[in-house]
């Protein structure tokens, strides 16, 4: 059946204007003034309202096996969360363990992600090198789509990534067109200094952000960005939560170098004083990683995302439960590292951002969707709002207000790191490939009906090596 959302006000990331969206089947047939439907077609009233790309959620854990326990959040309560909050595509990650074949680890992860009931794409994380790896990457770029390749460079002795996986993943990725991405901290760094929060008694959570200070993001920031700038490729670099770490990114940019940013909700809003809460609970709630901030970062953050360094946000949804987190009562180092955020994401960011003048609402449209869709290589599919993308629309209401509480919430954990927040500006209608999936604080998507989206490689940001790297000798000197 069609459906026809007439009388609003349609924001791309390049404009807005007064038009109506003719809809047939999961595509957008139609945008403009005074549009004819069908007989049949549903009419969606949009009048007062923003029409506006559904969300792209580009940073996401669902299901996660992780620190001796698994995420609370499976793909189907997590995709519906997200519809609530007018996010109507998430790229969740395949991490594999070390020496775990990797596309044994990438067909798991299809499989548990099936029940999800919006869009959903993957990055896989390079956890460990030898020529299956190497194989295994040309297979999931030839033929399932994955253009991007994770690299957390913490968590020693587990997943991370030392200099020798970084340099053979990022070459072998920009052979693929394909590019990779990092979590930023020095991992040798912030097992010393947990080390040495233990062996000083400081055992909670405030010990958390004291081993994993900003320092250790901006280098491990410059560090991958150094690597990328002499091999060629482009980077993005998740979860920016520091000056330190934007200030390398600044400097990359602006010697011409391909680095993107992404901010999380969270770090931009919530700062370091939550680790030292008086309720364990609610400290440990907080824990993850990069931790948040002292506030000066938030203003730096929001200063970048204004500027157009930091091009995307993200939530790093990832949620543990306090029974969970309690794995960690006596020891801050083996306190599940996640939190929520993914149903949140858009309302907190209209809230503080467009609402307070820091973002205009194509901006708002840019950094919530559109920019994930180009620089993952699914635009124009996804990210706009014109005739022939998909058919993913958030209608938004910006009068709409509300109080951000675990006690209302969609997202399946026990604490909402958003909690208490006033919010105004919230998704009245999410509409994912054509289908109305929530409406009047109702969610209508059942389990299954999200699509796996293929992201080619080849998009023209990778083609482009940086200067260092085209000014490269490519023939020996030949002398006498």
């Amino acid at each position: 059946m069609a459906l026809l959302v007439a009388g609003g006000t349609v924001v791309n990331a390049d404009g807005r204007a007064r038009a109506d969206v003719l809809i047939e089947g999961d595509k957008i047939i139609a945008v403009g003034e005074g549009l004819d439907a069908p007989s049949d077609a549903e009419v969606i009233d949009a009048g007062g309202a923003y029409v506006m790309p559904g969300g792209i959620g580009p940073h996401t854990h669902m299901q996660l096996p992780f620190m001796g326990t698994v995420a609370s959040e499976d793909f189907y309560t997590g995709t519906a969360a997200a519809m609530a909050g007018g996010t109507t595509m998430i790229i969740d990650f395949v991490i594999p363990d070390p020496e775990q074949n990797i596309m044994e680890a990438y067909h798991t992860w299809r499989g548990w992600a099936e029940k999800a009931c919006a869009d959903y794409s993957f990055h896989v994380a390079i956890t460990w090198w030898d020529d299956s790896v190497h194989a295994d990457m040309g297979t999931l770029v030839r033929d399932e789509g994955v253009n991007t390749f994770k690299h957390f460079m913490a968590y020693k002795g587990a997943i991370m990534a030392d200099d020798e996986v970084l340099f053979n993943s990022f070459t072998r990725a920009l052979e693929l067109g394909a590019m990779p991405t990092v979590h930023a901290e020095n991992g040798e760094l912030v097992f010393q200094l947990q080390k040495k929060m233990m062996d000083m008694g400081i055992t909670g959570p405030e010990a958390h952000p004291l081993s994993r200070p900003p320092e250790a993001e901006g280098e491990a920031a410059n560090r991958a960005i150094r690597m990328a700038e002499v091999i060629g490729c482009p980077l993005y670099i998740v979860h920016v939560s520091c000056k330190e770490a934007l200030d390398e990114i600044i400097r990359t940019r602006g010697a011409g170098h391909r680095v993107f940013g992404e901010a999380l909700a969270g770090h931009l809003l919530i700062d370091d004083s939550v680790y030292r809460h008086p309720d364990w609970d609610v400290a440990a709630a907080h824990v993850m990683s990069p931790p948040f901030r002292a506030k000066e970062h938030q203003d730096a953050l929001w200063r970048g995302l204004q500027a157009g360094h930091l091009q995307t946000t993200a939530t790093d949804h990832c949620c543990f439960c306090a029974p969970q987190k309690a794995m960690g009562k006596d020891d801050f180092t083996k306190i599940p590292n996640g939190t929520g955020g993914v149903e949140d994401r858009l309302a907190v960011l209209w809230t503080n951002g467009v609402r307070t003048g820091r973002l205009t609402m194509e901006e708002f449209v840019a950094v919530t969707s559109t920019n994930s869709a180009k620089i993952f290589n699914i635009y124009p599919r996804k990210g706009l709002v014109a005739p022939g993308a998909d058919a993913d629309i958030v209608i938004w209401d910006p009068n709409a207000s509300k109080t951000i509480s675990r006690d209302t919430h969609h997202q399946k954990v026990d604490y909402n790191i958003f909690e208490g927040m006033e919010v105004t500006g919230l998704a009245a209608i999410t509409i994912a490939a054509g289908r109305v999936t929530y409406r009047d604080g109702q969610i209508n998507a059942g389990p299954n009906t999200g699509r796996y989206i293929k992201r080619p490689a080849g998009a023209s940001m990778f083609q482009a090596l940086s200067l260092k790297a085209q000014m490269q000798p490519i023939a020996p000197v030949v002398r006498e």
